[in-house]
């Protein structure tokens, strides 16, 4: 195996392993290749799931999920189907995040429009995106199945780091939001007060309250009785 493709799933690998993270993968054009180089690290249970080769349409269909109509119209080599891929592994693997494979490794095209070399790679995660991406090389069946891999052994690191750098700038704007809403509700209960004052400021009779202690004039009839009155 080709040293630059140990290294980056040697790469990827630490990164599931530190996160604690679980893997799967569906492949079509590799027929496994990318599960083998995965699995050759020692220690794959730990943090691989499982694993599908999905040649056939039927077969992605079947095993993934695969919308036959999607399927039909833009073609198993597609970011489409790559991605239902992805998302249908990761669903029945029950993992953290999932790759998928699916190009024209050669020597033909085999009546497909697109050109020998062509290869999606969709990455999933259980956080709830996924994404698709296209590249093409040029090379023998065996030179472009090992490209493949390595290919979605960049794209995948290259998915996560772009999605853990969306997740820290969702994680700032949330609580740069929190922030704006206390400062708003601190203005509006300043506000509030001001008012309150401005009332209480503007209404001075409340100040003369009704007490016991103050003075008060009786009111009713003064009645003399004198002693003289008759019976």
């Amino acid at each position: 195996m080709d040293a630059n493709i140990q290294s980056a799933a040697a790469k990827l690998v630490r990164k599931l392993k530190t996160d604690n993270y679980s893997l799967t993968v569906a492949e079509s054009c590799t027929g496994g290749l990318l599960a083998s180089t995965l699995t050759d690290i020692a220690g794959a249970s730990s943090w691989f799931k499982k694993s599908w080769v999905t040649y056939a349409n039927d077969a992605k269909i079947a095993e993934l999920g695969v919308d036959p109509e999607e399927l039909a119209q833009k073609g198993a080599v597609s970011a489409q189907v790559a991605i239902m891929m992805a998302k249908g592994a990761l669903e029945r693997a029950e993992a953290d995040y999932a790759i998928s494979v699916t190009g024209i490794a050669g020597p033909t095209n085999e009546g497909s429009s697109k050109p020998i070399g062509t290869v999606y790679i969709g990455i999933a995660s259980k956080h709830g995106w996924a994404n698709a991406i296209r590249t093409q090389i040029g090379g023998t069946r065996a030179e472009n199945k090992a490209g493949f891999v390595y290919f979605a052994l960049l794209t995948a690191m290259q998915c996560w780091e772009e999605a853990m750098v969306r997740k820290t700038e969702e994680e700032i704007a949330a609580k740069l939001a929190e922030i704006e809403a206390e400062r708003r509700e601190q203005e509006r209960e300043a506000e509030r007060e001001r008012r309150d004052q401005e009332a209480r400021e503007q209404a001075p009779w409340q100040d003369e309250a009704w007490s016991e202690e103050s003075d008060s004039e009786e009111i009713g009839l003064e009645v003399e009785w004198s002693e003289d009155q008759e019976e």
